[in-house]
């Protein structure tokens, strides 16, 4: 890939402009500015003794690399974007011979925005080097609340192939990275299986974490049965009225969402990073971001997981919400959430049952 087009001064004004917004961190100007090969200076000397935290654990997609198998199920999910059938919504564009997702505006090209070392995840996941975070481009829930909206709904970012994207898995575990943290990926997850076999074939050995929204079918999750080590997922709504007026067209998300953190916690059980210096390698970590007004219905949603998984599944109780994009234009959701708003989710979450909650201070 060329280092420079006819875009490249436009879009690297635009990062320079989200990064000092303080929406995109400064890893990645540098991650962008030493595209696709060499490690950001300011993460050049980072401590790489992350080694033994995964002495004793294979990720399972190495099994399914070596069955074949991997890339046999990447085969199956690029099949779908023709029509793509990879969202919930279904939009039946033919994406592989160019045309646009209806509402992700994803084609079959693969998009990133960044890539580089997060220390804004969750602890189990950041440890002491960070997780390895590839942003994609493109998202089809299309919140009006969305913090990253340039990317998700604005385009931001630039094109790569498959083996870009490995190089990148690839280079963030050599940074000392303990994960390979996927955001936003199910428009790209056929790219994300080709890039994974790949980058296994080349010594790929840390967790894979996907970082998704919630709203996932069914079908795509169970093709992910063993290819995923870490679910990072998203439960937004506990209202299809809600979801629908706060991510248009979204009204199906509760119950989606419902069966597929169900497969989610088959497939890898409890997160538990006790036995590992704290340290997550398999299991489901839900985040729930508490919003004004409780239409997010923080109570009943709290009691649904609760009657549903492990009362010690992990929960983040997220309470940094701030109107961003289009939230001024709702006045109930305009503005940040009070301390007892965040108080009453807490207290509901302790009510159900809830044993494993990821309390934040406001």
């Amino acid at each position: 890939m060329k280092k420079c087009n006819s875009g490249r001064r436009n879009f690297c004004r635009a990062l320079v402009s989200l990064s000092c917004a303080g929406i995109l961190p400064v890893q990645t100007l540098a991650a962008w500015f030493t595209y696709p090969f060499s490690e950001p200076k300011s993460i050049r000397n980072m401590d790489r003794g992350n080694k033994k935290d995964h002495i004793d654990f294979e990720p399972g997609y190495l099994k399914l690399h070596r069955a074949g198998e991997l890339r046999t199920r990447a085969g199956i999910l690029w099949d779908m974007m023709a029509p793509c059938r990879l969202c919930p919504r279904e939009c039946d564009q033919d994406r592989i011979r160019g045309q646009k997702g209806d509402y992700c505006n994803a084609t079959a090209q693969l998009q990133v925005s960044s890539y580089n070392p997060h220390f804004g995840e969750e602890k189990p996941l950041v440890g002491r080097n960070g997780s390895g975070t590839v942003f994609f481009t493109n998202c089809s829930m299309l919140c009006v609340f969305c913090i990253n909206w340039e990317i998700s709904q604005g385009g931001v970012g630039f094109d790569v192939n498959t083996k870009h994207l490995a190089d990148m898995m690839l280079q963030l575990q050599e940074m000392g990275c303990h994960n390979i943290n996927v955001v936003t990926p199910t428009h790209y997850s056929p790219h994300i299986l080709m890039a994974l076999d790949d980058a296994a074939a080349r010594g790929l050995k840390i967790p894979l974490v996907y970082n998704t929204s919630g709203w996932e079918k069914l079908e795509v999750i169970q093709l992910l049965d063993g290819v995923v080590d870490i679910y990072l997922t998203d439960f937004k709504y506990f209202d299809a009225d809600m979801a629908d007026k706060y991510s248009p067209g979204a009204d199906s998300y509760p119950e989606v969402t419902k069966k597929a953190i169900i497969e989610m916690n088959r497939q890898v059980g409890v997160a538990d990073p006790d036995g590992n210096a704290g340290i997550l390698q398999r299991g489901l970590m839900i985040r729930h971001l508490v919003m004004p007004n409780n239409v997010s219905g923080t109570g009943r949603l709290m009691k649904w997981i609760a009657d549903n998984l492990p009362t010690d599944t992990y929960v983040n109780l997220m309470a940094q919400y701030t109107p961003y994009f289009k939230a001024n234009e709702f006045p109930e959701i305009a503005r940040r959430i009070t301390v007892r708003e965040y108080r009453n989710a807490v207290n509901a979450a302790r009510t159900a049952g809830l044993t494993n909650l990821d309390i934040q201070g406001i």
